[in-house]
């Protein structure tokens, strides 16, 4: 599918105005809702160009500025040494509510979409991968893809570094495709193994995926991008969203 011209809103929220991207298909329909999270550098081009893939495969993608309530709209953070700096600092300055928050804004104008099916899933690599496990764990969301999730096994996103993401698992009601690497140093053999035996062991309906690639093998820029396990992998995800959620 082609798409529309990207629109830029500003969902509301309770710490301020959220500025959100959103994608989707040209043609009359209803899709159904996705809400995509980034890594920690916002709203990157391989971030939105993975976003128009998904659109283009006939859902609205909805991406919120993660920190909004800490940079100005529009900002987008590079891929060096300055940029994981901040980006770091801020994943653990924000409160974990303001990314509940964030996630029930963005669900909820997924839902009343005038476009929209009214089904909702939720997508994200690195934190945005721990943000959609998050988004998972509220009514109504029926598939999440979580690629390569970091802090999720240490419980260290928002401020305290004391999140309950992984501990709330059994709350999952749709179905979760998580993706993991071997190579990746910030989710460590340790830290796999914790996640997959917690997710059997609370009843989850997953999928697991563990490859062998490095951090960040999804986002194209870059020496640790693999083409090859991006197009597979996307490809799974286009097929659990279209059967769960039309």
């Amino acid at each position: 599918m082609t798409l529309r011209e990207p629109e830029s809103i500003n969902l509301d929220t309770p710490s301020g105005p959220m500025r959100t991207l959103v994608l989707r298909p040209d043609g009359d329909g209803c899709y159904p809702g996705l809400i995509f999270h980034s890594e920690i550098f916002q709203l990157t081009g391989p971030i939105r160009r993975t976003a128009a893939f998904l659109a283009g495969h006939g859902f609205i993608v909805a991406l919120p500025e993660i920190y909004h309530e800490h940079l100005p709209a529009g900002t987008v953070l590079g891929y060096d040494a300055a940029g994981s700096e901040t980006g770091n600092r801020l994943k653990t300055t924000k409160v974990l509510q303001g990314y509940d928050d964030d996630n029930r804004a963005v669900l909820a104008y997924l839902r009343d979409h005038p476009a929209g099916n009214g089904r909702v899933g939720a997508f994200g690599p690195c934190i945005g991968g721990h943000l959609a496990f998050r988004a998972a764990l509220l009514e109504g969301v029926s598939a999440t893809a979580c690629f390569y999730p970091t802090d999720l096994h240490k419980r260290g996103l928002g401020a305290g570094q004391n999140d309950d993401s992984l501990a709330r698992a059994a709350e999952i009601r749709g179905e979760l495709m998580m993706i993991l690497g071997r190579q990746d140093p910030h989710v460590p053999a340790e830290g796999r193994d914790l996640i997959r035996h917690t997710l059997a062991a609370a009843g989850v309906n997953f999928t697991w995926h563990e490859v062998n690639a490095a951090h960040a093998f999804l986002r194209d820029e870059g020496l640790r991008y693999d083409a090859e396990l991006s197009r597979q992998l996307l490809g799974q995800t286009i097929d659990l969203f279209r059967r769960r959620l039309g």
